[in-house]
C-alpha cells in the first residue's frame, strides 16, 4: 500500500487538519510531527478504530490519552528549539513523549503507574524514539540528575505548582501544567532572572496527580530508566 493511501496516515492529516490548524495552531514542525506520529499504535488495540478522534480515551488503570489538540496545544506553549530537554511527568500511553521527543534532543518521562510505564517504554522502543528515557516512580521530584530541563511538561493536575519541577527548570524555561482539583486551568510559567510569569490559557480537566503531589509521603528513591526505550 503506498504511504498516501495508508489509512492511519490519512487520519492522522485530517486529524492536523480538521482538529488542530482549524484551531488555530499553526507551528509548521509541531503539525508535521502530529501528522507523523502513530498514535492509533499508543493506545490499546480495542481503542484504535477511536484513536483520531477529537476526544481523549481510556488507556488503562483509569488513565486517558489526552485529545490530539490539547496534545498539540500544550506542546505548542513549550516554544520547544531542536536541541531542547524535555522533563515530562505523566508518560500515560507515551504519545506526548513520542511528539515531544521529534521536537526536541532529549525527553525525560516519569510515570507513576508501572504498568503504563513499562508499556509506553516498550511501544517508544518499538517504535525507535531513542531519545525518551522512561522512569517508573513519583514525579513530583522531577529527575534531578538530569537537570536543568529546557521545559517541563505535567499531564496531570496538581493543586499547586511542585516546587522541585520548577527548580529543575532553567531561566528561561517554560514550564506547561494543569492546576487544580475539580476546577482546573492550563498555566504556563515562564522562569526568568526576575522570577515566574505565569499565564492562564484556558479551562481544562486531567486526572489527579497522585504521590507525594497530594499528600503522601516522599517518594521512594527513583526507579529504573532504560536509554533508548
Amino acid at each position: 500500500m503506498a504511504a498516501n493511501d495508508d489509512p492511519s496516515a490519512m487520519a492522522r492529516r485530517r486529524m492536523v487538519e480538521e482538529q488542530i490548524r482549524w484551531r488555530g495552531i499553526t507551528d509548521a514542525r509541531l503539525l508535521a510531527v502530529l501528522a507523523e506520529v502513530p498514535r492509533h499504535l499508543f493506545v490499546p488495540e480495542a481503542e484504535r478504530p477511536a484513536a483520531y478522534g477529537d476526544y481523549p480515551l481510556p488507556i488503562g488503570a483509569g488513565q486517558t490519552i489526552s485529545q490530539p489538540y490539547i496534545v498539540a496545544l500544550m506542546t505548542s506553549l513549550l516554544d520547544l528549539k531542536p536541541g531542547a530537554k524535555v522533563l515530562e511527568i505523566g508518560t500515560g500511553s507515551g504519545y506526548q513523549a513520542a511528539v515531544l521527543s521529534r521536537l526536541a534532543r532529549e525527553v525525560y518521562s516519569i510515570e507513576i503507574v508501572p504498568e503504563l510505564g513499562e508499556r509506553a517504554r516498550k511501544t517508544l522502543g518499538e517504535l525507535g524514539y531513542d531519545n525518551v528515557q522512561v522512569r517508573i516512580g513519583d514525579g513530583y521530584r522531577g529527575w534531578p540528575e538530569a537537570a536543568p530541563f529546557d521545559a517541563v511538561l505535567l499531564t496531570a493536575a496538581p493543586t499547586d505548582v511542585p516546587q522541585p519541577l520548577l527548580d529543575q527548570l532553567k531561566t528561561g524555561g517554560k514550564m506547561v501544567l494543569p492546576i487544580g482539583r475539580w476546577w482546573q486551568e492550563l498555566v504556563v510559567l515562564t522562569k526568568t532572572p526576575k522570577g515566574i510569569v505565569r499565564e492562564e490559557v484556558a479551562p481544562v480537566r486531567f486526572v489527579p496527580m497522585t504521590g507525594e503531589a497530594e499528600g503522601g509521603p516522599p517518594a521512594p528513591p527513583p526507579g529504573t530508566e532504560t536509554p533508548g526505550t
